[in-house]
């Protein structure tokens, strides 16, 4: 199966937080996912933790690798940037990827994470989908340190609306 591409300074096991959740799912396609999740405007149609969404410079609706844009979740404002956007293809996964960041660069509130995923057609009409993040700086430290991990659980939560809004449609 395909891996995420991890750039320099965030490999897991490298930094404060880490979170990874998978789903299997049969009879939907990365066709019928893809549109879902490169288009930031429907994510709090399915996953309810993400709010206020919105581009800069006139980008969007869908996210192309070195878009600016911003979205709200877990509490933190988080401005973001477009690492990665390839649509799936063929035998090729989808692929999508971003850095984001909240609070003062270079303080104690600085988050930094990229968040990837991965979207891919299985033999016998089945689609995975991999959401990996990793995070930097002391706000990971402390979510990586509260039980239940509220990134495993947020993310799972992601999935799930995402997989139940591309079945209904």
């Amino acid at each position: 199966m395909n891996a995420i591409i991890w750039p320099k300074g965030f490999v897991p096991g490298s930094t404060e937080n880490f979170a990874s959740n998978e789903v299997i799912v049969a009879g939907l396609s990365a066709a019928d996912i893809w549109p879902l999740l490169v288009t930031p405007a429907h994510w709090p149609t399915y996953y309810t933790n993400s709010t206020n969404v919105r581009f800069y410079d006139n980008k969007g609706p869908e996210l192309r690798n070195g878009d600016r844009f911003y979205f709200e979740t877990f509490g933190f404002p988080v401005e973001s940037q477009c690492k990665e956007s390839v649509a799936p293809a063929g035998n090729q996964p989808g692929r999508l990827a971003w850095h984001g960041w909240a609070g003062e660069e270079g303080t104690e509130s600085r988050l930094d994470v990229h968040h990837a995923w991965l979207v891919e057609d299985l033999e016998g009409g089945r689609v995975r989908i991999l959401t990996q993040e990793t995070q930097k700086g002391k706000p990971a430290a402390d979510l990586h340190a509260t039980k239940p991990n509220p990134m495993i659980n947020g993310h799972q939560d992601w999935l799930d609306g995402l997989v139940a809004a591309a079945a209904s449609q």
